[in-house]
């Protein structure tokens, strides 16, 4: 199977590199083994094409009266279009690295390709035991990489916020499992049971931090553009294939009308802060936010097609604007390919985002394309900002030749998979919706230049966009756990020390006096 070829290449890869660290620390074709190993690996991806679908399955784990499943994965057109866009920008952070100030970085290659081989095994996972292990694996990881870098308590406890969301998207996969388990069904996603199909929609937003709304990582600025990259798009890619495998059926429920208002509202939030961040890596929490969104709302609405759509643009058109460090030329027109991808016209890639099977939750779309629309404006004009640097100054001029192929590389695939590859290739979309989105996009670029409250928060004297008031919200609840925690640690002390034979006979008398009134 194709599959173990392309992660093999990846691991290997990995080894090779970490042996070169330790054993040839002067090994001077490090980075090069990692570009040819990282742009084998993209090529293999083109080869599943010729046996798909296919499915890798593990033998049952013993005893198998605990584990009715066994590791599994499967390779389709959906979970194909994720793995190629993961592996695409495994590629492009490997290549662009040499524009980057902490050039060569080995351990951060060898890190980049072991992530992107456990992303490409999570979105061909075809069981929530082997989802399960996966997001494990992964949220560790990240949790870990963030205590590294995060240096204030107040970011502390959002990555601690964080990764306790994702847990709670874990156990609710798991829930899944049980409650199919209780009607006498295995849960696997290539053909899951209608009743699964909410559970899939809510873990996925509870680990994009879409439900409840919550900034889902630390401080951008403290980790690279490369490594923290790569990281973004295997956390967001693992969690957006649950849409992509969502039951139609199984959205269908009382809370679907409530819950499609909620995630437009973060759909909102995340487009406004992303229009308004003073540049690409601080707004890349919103960003995640934003499309990620979209593509829980085109899940919602019965369109797991767009979900699948919103998901790739997400990952593809967001790395090539987090990955661009330094000048080049042509660079910002070359950029404009990502806002054709997240532009839902006739071909593009998110072509099939607005689509949906019926015309239900149609109250939901205006404010939908309204976050499109700022999604979209603010992908421009970030696109066309100056960088503080040229990158380029201490670096051979081979590097200042291949760091634009790091770039273009991930916007010629965005453009594949709109023609080539999954179900939602070629697709003319609602066309109608597209065009009246990009109109605003451009009515809301020249708007900008007229409208101060339009502009970046640090152009004029708006405060920075660190979401001051979830911060608010999160710290209010984390003090009233703290202090719940006081309390009961109080009590406790006061029944373990000195004075704990007296207060529980006090309470054994307070107690046989209730049962004594209380008795007839």
């Amino acid at each position: 199977m194709f599959l173990l070829i392309t992660i093999g290449i990846l691991t290997f890869t990995a080894l090779v590199l970490s042996f070169l660290r330790f054993a040839l620390p002067t090994f001077r074709f490090s980075w090069l083994t990692a570009a040819g190993g990282a742009l084998l690996a993209w090529v293999s991806m083109f080869f599943w094409q010729a046996g798909m679908p296919a499915r890798l399955q593990f033998p049952l784990w013993q005893p198998e009266s605990i584990f009715r499943q066994s590791p599994s994965f499967v390779a389709d057109g959906t979970s194909w279009a994720f793995a190629f866009s993961l592996v695409t920008i495994c590629v492009g952070v490997i290549v662009t690295s040499v524009a980057r100030e902490n050039f060569p970085g080995i351990l951060g290659w060898v890190g980049t390709l072991a992530l992107t081989a456990l992303g490409v095994l999570a979105v061909t996972a075809d069981n929530p035991l082997t989802l399960v292990l996966l997001w494990t694996a992964m949220d560790l990881t990240e949790f870990v990489a963030q205590m590294r870098f995060v240096q204030e308590p107040r970011l502390s406890e959002r990555a601690v916020i964080s990764f306790a969301s994702r847990v709670t998207g874990i156990l609710i996969l798991l829930w899944a499992g049980m409650v199919s388990a209780s009607k006498g069904a295995e849960l696997d996603f290539l053909s899951p049971p209608p009743q699964a199909g909410l559970y899939f929609i809510i873990a996925a937003a509870f680990r994009l931090g879409i439900v409840p709304l919550h900034l889902p990582y630390a401080s951008e600025s403290s980790f690279r553009r490369g490594f923290g990259t790569i990281l973004r798009a295997v956390s967001a890619g693992s969690s957006l294939i649950l849409l992509a495998r969502t039951p139609l059926s199984g959205v269908e429920t009382p809370l679907t009308p409530y819950l499609i208002l909620l995630v437009a509202a973060a759909a909102l939030y995340g487009g406004w802060m992303w229009l308004r961040s003073p540049d690409e890596l601080a707004g890349r929490p919103f960003w995640l936010i934003g499309m990620g969104a979209l593509a829980v709302a085109s899940a919602l609405r019965g369109n797991p097609l767009g979900a699948t759509a919103w998901g790739c643009a997400l990952m593809l058109s967001g790395s090539a604007l987090f990955l661009v460090s330094a000048e080049s030329r042509w660079q910002d027109k070359a950029l404009l390919i990502g806002a054709w991808g997240v532009s839902s016209l006739p071909f593009s890639l998110t072509a099939s985002g607005w689509i949906s099977s019926s015309g239900r939750f149609w109250y939901a779309v205006p404010l939908l394309i309204a976050a499109q629309v700022m999604l979209l404006a603010g992908y421009i004009r970030m696109s066309r900002r100056p960088l503080p640097h040229a990158g380029f100054e201490n670096q051979p001029i081979w590097a200042k030749n291949v760091y634009p192929f790091g770039i273009h590389i991930i916007l010629l695939t965005s453009l594949l998979l709109g023609w080539f590859g999954w179900d939602g290739a070629r697709q003319s979309g609602n066309w109608v919706a597209a065009l009246f989105a990009s109109l605003l996009t451009f009515g809301l670029l020249r708007l900008a230049v007229r409208v101060r409250i339009l502009n970046p928060v640090r152009a004029h004297w708006v405060r920075s966009a660190e979401a001051a008031w979830l911060d608010a919200v999160y710290h209010t609840i984390w003090e009233g756990y703290r202090t719940l925690r006081r309390l009961i640690a109080l009590f406790s002390s006061a029944l373990e020390g000195e004075s704990g034979v007296m207060w529980t006979l006090l309470f054994l008398v307070l107690f046989i006096t209730f049962l004594i009134q209380g008795s007839p």
